[in-house]
């Protein structure tokens, strides 16, 4: 006589169903874990969408107000810059000093990047008996910079630097209309320092020529 298993009754069965989670079909505990991964997944985009319009939003500040990518359009600066180079300008980085290397609104409002001689207050005269660049006095010996085998200036000159105003030379003086070609305009070649963009940190394109600029160590000696 075989024996059949005991049946558990009415309590017993509530209890069961209660304790093991066997209370609801197996179809509907599996809708409920794919609509769990489905609420998972579109939180993930929201955030993953969310981040980028964040990131998007830093990198259009940054550019407006801290930092800005410039390209070189000719060959005023050379060697220091040469065409289609790039460089990162730090438009945060305060008051113009002699030796920088900055972007400004030129004449004519054009974008320009020159290097800095002269600052308010400072006479900055063309040339020595040694055909160099004075800064009060000061010769300016430029051969780290200068374009090789260029000149400080094929045209003389002798200016003091109205307060507030800076005076501007490419690094390839015989290729750059920098202040001295604007010396009969109005304004007579000085640039408004209210005018400067910003300084030139570091050239970064082409990654061969990646370089970190600073300030050179002649413009340390002049008072």
């Amino acid at each position: 006589m075989g024996v059949e298993p005991a049946q558990p009754h009415d309590g017993e069965r509530s209890i069961w169903h209660r304790v093991s989670g066997f209370g609801g079909s197996p179809r509907s505990v599996t809708k409920k874990a794919e609509g769990v991964e489905k609420e998972k997944k579109k939180g993930s985009f929201r955030q993953t969408v969310l981040l980028l319009v964040l990131g998007v939003g830093i990198a259009m500040l940054l550019r407006a107000f801290v930092v800005g990518s410039f390209y070189i359009p000719s060959e005023s600066m050379e060697s220091t810059l040469l065409v289609k180079d790039r460089v990162l300008v730090n438009k945060l980085a305060g008051k113009p000093e002699r030796g920088d290397i900055v972007v400004f609104k030129g004449w004519g409002g054009v974008d320009m990047i020159k290097r800095v001689i002269g600052v308010g207050g400072d006479r900055v005269v063309c040339c020595d008996a040694m055909k160099r660049i004075t800064v009060n006095g000061t010769p300016l010996e430029e051969g780290s910079y200068l374009y090789p085998g260029d000149y400080a200036s094929g045209k003389t000159f002798d200016v003091t630097v109205p307060a507030g105003k800076l005076w501007l030379m490419g690094d390839h003086r015989s290729a750059s209309r920098d202040s001295r070609g604007h010396m009969e305009e109005p304004g007579g070649g000085f640039i408004s320092e209210d005018a400067m963009i910003g300084k030139a940190v570091v050239r970064y394109w082409p990654l061969s020529r990646g370089y970190l600029f600073s300030r050179p160590d002649i413009f340390d000696k002049v008072k």
